[in-house]
């Protein structure tokens, strides 16, 4: 026994003397004897090596200490098995100390000394044969050399050590071939699978896990996005053997890459798509799908993030929701769940869902107490701003994130007070009293000028210059709101059609037509052709307030053209084209009746006829048509027709301003005593929903006129109000 233990202790020492003595020889250039190594062909002994390698490494009286334990019992390996250590593997060897010394250069230079290409063929057949089952007996006739794992180990992680140093250097296209060479070679020595139980050599394992989640970078840093999703794939759906960690981290970077990249990648080939599997046909789909998988086994909190911005991207809200129920409490803090549930539910257009959910989480004591809620407060409040619902409760929102700011944030703090004076706005126009509606406009109006004034000193707020803009407009102070509807356009960079039709407005007011119609004529130069809509009927409604009727039909047979090629392209896969389809049927149904209302100005009753047929089919339950309906009526002298139609209208929508006026006027024609209340009665509350509207102000002059019990002067100022407003009016209201 203890002569064994004597024959081994000898036999390690004269490995290490001989190893020792090889390193000399590759450092300087010295040859040892064939007797003494016995080396192959491919020996150092038979090769020259370059004069400049010496400059690389240590004097000669330093060599021993260069080599360290770890590569001496690498190479203790590769000897004990193949009984000698070849050229390539005594370069990998010294290629890996230079490199742990943080030599980068010198370790590339020994690197590309080694003819890797020569033995990757060798390298395929050992790992090819190692995979074989060890009943399978090899072939008699099959007595081509091979490599030891050990070496295929060794020179694998060499040329995974000289993609690192290329990397270093700069040189990512080389660094991402060097790495492909990798992979490349154990694909091809197993192009099923690479076996769980392969080898117990833990070190190559190790290499090739490091390599499949390298490459993806290095092509990527050498600006070859199509590589790196080729990379990206091959790594999922060829099976390495990596941990679940690992494949974790190549997935998110996968789906990161996608969302985030810019570059739109392919499908995946056909020969990696399983029979009734989902192929995703698009980046976002692909990096859902991603996001979703890693969900089911992950905590990490940023990947619910990434899958918002890919779910919100494609339009999916609910989809987004339903994912955020389904995490755990721990993988997504109350608040944050809250509040994107109400993003997604205000993304469906399920408003009034979303502010009960902030409701609900507003209402805790306990977020009340211990943390502001500044986005939760802004959120609720902008729902009922742009609803126009629960305007108290909004106002009370608002009132409460401006308190909770203390300077935190200007930004912040200017869309709150711009929202506050919004809702204060909305709340003016409900009540009764004069005295009150003037105190809330002007609370409105302080609101406004504040959020502007808070923007100074950084770039301008869209929203916040759109209303302020309209509140101008509104109290015809038309100066002002026209500065602000410029300084909008420029803004939004004419990205967004509503700058445009807001100035066209203003200047409409003001009674500049030719200025409004090269406005709108400008904007459809800038805008695609499904995006002129709204453009094109306002520059009709300007060529009707010209006079030029004829032009106007013109224009609005263009837009109905237009919306009937648009609804044939238009498909309705998701939410966003069906939203998109809905608004073009609403707007046909308006140009229709605005076509009624020009051929019943003409006196062309039969066209008049046919456009209400075309609306009607479209929404029969519409104030609208029933109020161009009784337009045609009255200007052909039926007037109970024309009074029966305006009902219609009413019964529909009780707040249809044009159907209360024009009842109104209907019942003042027949001439009623008993219904001069009533006329009363219906043009108060017309006015009552819009303050602004000249022909209410100018009937209710002439009813006060007509009345014996009231006051000339109250005659008067309706109708002085009315000319006021008439002077002023655009052709469309401004909001």
């Amino acid at each position: 026994m203890r002569a064994n233990k004597s024959l081994i202790s000898k036999r390690k020492v004269s490995i290490r003397r001989k190893l020792r003595k090889m390193m000399k020889c590759v450092c300087s250039r010295d040859r040892l004897s064939v007797d003494e190594m016995n080396y192959s062909s491919e020996s150092l002994a038979t090769r020259d090596y370059s004069a400049t390698a010496s400059g690389y490494s240590s004097r000669p009286g330093e060599n021993e200490t260069k080599v360290d334990n770890s590569n001496i019992e690498e190479a203790e390996s590769s000897l004990r098995e193949s009984g000698y250590l070849n050229y390539e593997e005594a370069r990998a060897l010294l290629g890996r100390l230079e490199y742990q010394k943080g030599n980068i250069e010198a370790a590339l230079h020994v690197f590309e000394g080694i003819d890797i290409a020569a033995v990757i063929p060798k390298m395929k057949m050992s790992i090819s044969r190692r995979c074989e089952s060890d009943n399978k007996r090899r072939p008699e006739n099959d007595y081509a050399p091979s490599m030891s794992i050990h070496a295929v180990s060794l020179l694998l992680e060499a040329v995974f050590l000289k993609a690192k140093s290329l990397k270093t250097l700069g040189r990512f296209q080389e660094a991402a071939q060097s790495c492909k060479t990798i992979l490349d070679t154990i694909e091809s020595a197993l192009p099923e699978s690479w076996p769980e139980n392969f080898v117990s050599d833990c070190k190559l394992q190790e290499t090739v896990a490091k390599a499949v989640e390298l490459l993806p970078e290095l092509w990527s840093l050498a600006g070859s996005p199509q590589d790196v999703v080729l990379s990206f794939r091959k790594a999922l759906l060829y099976h390495w053997n990596l941990d679940d960690e690992a494949t974790a981290r190549i997935q998110k970077e996968f789906a990161l890459f996608l969302l985030y990249s810019g570059y739109e990648a392919d499908s995946p080939p056909l020969r990696s798509q399983l029979d009734g599997s989902f192929v995703p046909r698009n980046n976002i789909e692909e990096a859902v799908l991603l996001l979703r998988i890693l969900l089911r086994k992950s905590k990490d909190p940023s990947l619910i993030h990434h899958l918002s911005f890919a779910l919100s991207a494609c339009g999916e809200f609910m989809t987004l929701a339903q994912q955020v129920e389904e995490l755990l409490p721990e993988t997504m803090e109350r608040r944050g769940r809250y509040y994107t549930l109400s993003l997604c539910y205000c993304g469906e257009g399920e408003n009034m869902v979303a502010l009960d959910l902030l409701r609900n989480f507003l209402n805790n004591k306990e977020n009340s107490v211990n943390s502001d809620c500044i986005e939760e407060l802004l959120l609720a409040s902008k729902i009922c701003a742009d609803n126009k619902v629960c305007v108290e409760d909004g106002i009370t929102f608002s009132s409460k994130a401006i308190s909770q700011m203390n300077g935190k944030c200007n930004q912040m703090e200017a869309i709150a007070n711009c929202l506050l004076g919004v809702l204060l706005s909305a709340k003016s126009k409900s009540v009764s009293s004069e005295s009150e509606k003037v105190l809330i406009q002007s609370q409105a109006f302080s609101a406004l000028k504040a959020s502007e004034k808070m923007m100074e000193d950084s770039d301008p707020n869209p929203y916040i210059v759109h209303h302020l803009c309209l509140e101008y407009a509104e109290h015809r102070k038309l100066r002002i709101a026209y500065d602000h509807a410029k300084n909008l356009i420029k803004l939004e960079g004419g990205t967004s059609i509503n700058g445009y039709i807001l100035l066209a407005r203003i200047l409409s007011a003001q009674k500049k037509f030719s200025d409004a119609e090269i406005v709108i004529d400008a904007a459809l130069e800038q805008s695609g052709k499904w995006e002129q809509g709204e453009l094109l009927r306002t520059k009709a409604k300007i060529q009707i307030a010209q006079g030029r009727l004829k032009n106007a039909i013109e224009t609005y047979t263009f837009l109905l053209a237009v919306l009937q090629v648009q609804n044939k392209n238009l498909g309705t896969a998701n939410k966003a084209m069906k939203c998109k389809r809905n608004r073009d049927r609403r707007l046909e149904m308006e140009v229709w009746h605005d076509l009624t209302n020009v051929y019943t100005t003409l006196s062309q009753w039969r066209d008049a006829e046919v456009c209400l047929a075309k609306s009607e089919a479209i929404d029969p339950y519409s104030a609208s048509r029933w109020h161009s309906t009784g337009m045609l009526y009255e200007a052909r002298g039926l007037h109970q027709e024309a009074l029966k139609s305006f009902k219609k209208g009413l019964d529909i929508d009780p707040n249809h301003v044009p159907s209360l006026i024009s009842t109104a006027c209907v019942l003042r024609k027949l001439g009623c005593q008993s219904s001069s209340s009533i006329v009363k009665s219906l043009l108060i509350e017309a006015l009552r929903l819009d303050r602004t509207n000249s022909s209410a102000w100018y009937n209710l002059g002439l009813v006060y006129k007509d009345d014996s019990g009231t006051s000339a002067l109250e005659a008067a100022e309706c109708l002085e109000a009315a000319v006021f407003l008439e002077e002023s009016c655009p052709i469309e209201p401004f909001r």
